[in-house]
């Protein structure tokens, strides 16, 4: 299956979990909770507060390893100018933030950081709750981001 698939399937529409493509084109579905969109909409506005730029929830990225999903992405005007709003996006925006949910393990988000790092992040952020953010790059965790102070 192709992510435009997954799009333009009527039947997929507002389903009340993130859907997510592996590198087979199967669907890969997770619930997401309300405490999950909580912090997904105050980081999205905290962000969009602190740049120019763009910033989506549910960015869909084309990977190695089929299409992800970052709960939010942060785009620069370069990002924006070059890629538009395509669907899902061949290269990775510069920051990818995954918000850490009970059903997901350590594994996948390890797996997640690599992703979008190989796919051109600059930066992927792991967020548990609204106090907790690991951030990291190609050199592996850092302590400070290069776009916004944490």
């Amino acid at each position: 299956m192709e992510w435009s698939e997954v799009v333009d399937n009527p039947m997929l529409a507002n389903l009340p979990f993130k859907i997510e493509l592996n590198r087979f084109g199967k669907l890969l579905m997770s619930p997401v909770s309300n405490e999950h969109g909580r912090v997904q909409m105050r980081l999205g506005t905290r962000l969009a507060q602190k740049n120019s730029g763009e910033v989506i929830s549910e960015c869909s990225i084309q990977t190695s390893r089929g299409v992800k999903v970052a709960d939010v992405a942060w785009l620069s005007d370069s990002f924006v100018a070059q890629y538009g709003f395509t669907t899902p996006y061949p290269k990775a925006p510069e920051l990818c933030v995954e918000i850490v949910s009970p059903s997901n393990s350590m594994e996948e988000m390890r797996e997640k950081i690599q992703l979008y790092l190989e796919a051109g992040a600059v930066e992927v952020w792991i967020v548990k709750g609204l106090d907790s953010v690991q951030i990291f790059n190609v050199a592996g965790e850092v302590e400070q981001s290069q776009y916004f102070s944490v």
